[in-house]
């Protein structure tokens, strides 16, 4: 399920890009052949009426005219100005780009759309971080969820130990060859290891609805407090609306440190499940 939503959320932020820049394309290539404004089309419609004004010819030079101008250069008399025709305007050339520049409007938009690309990949890239498992530490990762020592004085009191940083409760798990015998015929190797070790790592998550299930000091049970499934001290089911026993990790000891690996959550046992035979030793916490 967090795959199909890390495509999904990479395939959003993947199409707001392709859009930002194609609007952003189009809008430079409308400044870039000079669109006329709303404004300026107005004005020119109001003037489309008004009387064209032409200009005036230049004057024109007679025969007459350029003999006398001769006769006067001739004799050092005097000149005369002869009128030349004004010349034609130069044909307009396109505008370098280079000596155009950026205009105002351009390094707005441009600035927004880069606002707004930042902002997106911000967003994308934090829903990555959420999604993405940590592989360094804490849930998702190996979890050294504490020493021996304390997990077994945790024991004593008869409640499991529990670490927040895994999500994980651990309690402990008989060892006799009976129940690892009926273990066996349940449970994956890489969960046998650590209960023929006196060990079970269960996920905090009830498997009905995800609620965090808590542990009843008086039956000795874990009971959801949503809609009360119960679960025995290893994580079978008991009672209550669940499809199965809690879901669960594989667990180790190292340098007398207690070792689980949250990477992989392996699936819990099926209704029916009772390896342990342990009954319910009080009063529920949670009524059914």
């Amino acid at each position: 399920m967090a795959a199909i939503v890390v495509v999904a959320v990479v395939a959003v932020v993947v199409l707001a890009i392709v859009l930002v820049a194609s609007t952003t394309r189009r809008r430079d290539r409308a400044a870039a052949v000079g669109v006329l404004s709303r404004e300026t089309r107005k004005r020119d419609r109001s003037e489309a009426g008004m009387e064209e004004v032409v200009p005036a010819p230049p004057p024109t030079v007679t025969g007459r005219e350029v003999e006398r101008a001769a006769v006067l250069e001739r004799t050092s008399t005097g000149t005369i100005a002869v009128p030349s025709p004004a010349a034609p305007p130069a044909p307009a050339a396109p505008i370098d780009p280079e000596t155009y520049g950026t205009t105002r409007r351009q390094f707005l938009n441009r600035g927004v759309v880069g606002l707004m690309v930042a902002s997106i990949s911000g967003f994308g890239a934090a829903c990555l971080a959420f999604l993405w498992p940590s592989l360094s530490g804490g849930f998702g990762a190996k979890v050294t969820v504490g020493s021996v020592d304390d997990v077994k004085k945790q024991w004593a009191t008869k409640q499991p130990f529990y670490n927040p940083q895994g999500r994980v409760y651990i309690n402990p798990y008989p060892t006799d060859p009976e129940t690892l015998a009926k273990a066996q015929k349940v449970y994956s190797d890489a969960l046998l290891a650590g209960m023929k070790q006196g060990y079970v790592a269960l996920y905090q998550k009830c498997v009905h609805l995800g609620c965090r299930v808590p542990w009843c000091q008086t039956s000795q049970w874990f009971e959801c407090p949503c809609h009360g499934s119960k679960y025995n001290r290893v994580g079978e089911k008991k009672g209550g609306p669940a499809p199965r026993g809690l879901d669960r990790f594989a667990i180790a000891i190292s340098n007398n440190q207690v070792v689980v690996d949250t990477k992989t959550v392996y699936v819990g046992p099926p209704i029916g499940t009772d390896t342990t035979g342990q009954g319910q030793d009080g009063p529920h916490c949670v009524g059914i």
